[in-house]
């Protein structure tokens, strides 16, 4: 995928999930939201990335902010 198509796709999961996790750093987020476009830029079924890249940093997060608060 072009990054004229990949970018607005990024910036919309990023920022749902900036909102959804507001103590994590965005560029935390940004990162994550990149290496799982990246593990799934391959697939064939394009329609479905932005929600499976959405759905595995959500998890990703979660676990970090998780952690993050159990040892504060």
């Amino acid at each position: 995928m072009s990054d004229e198509h990949k970018d607005p796709i990024i910036g919309k999961v990023v920022d749902r999930l900036a909102d959804r996790f507001p103590t994590a750093p965005r560029h935390r987020i940004e990162s994550i939201v990149g290496e799982e476009y990246d593990s799934l830029d391959t697939g064939r079924i394009r329609i479905y990335i932005p929600t499976l890249i959405e759905n595995s940093a959500r998890t990703r997060l979660h676990r970090e902010v998780f952690r993050e608060s159990v040892q504060d």
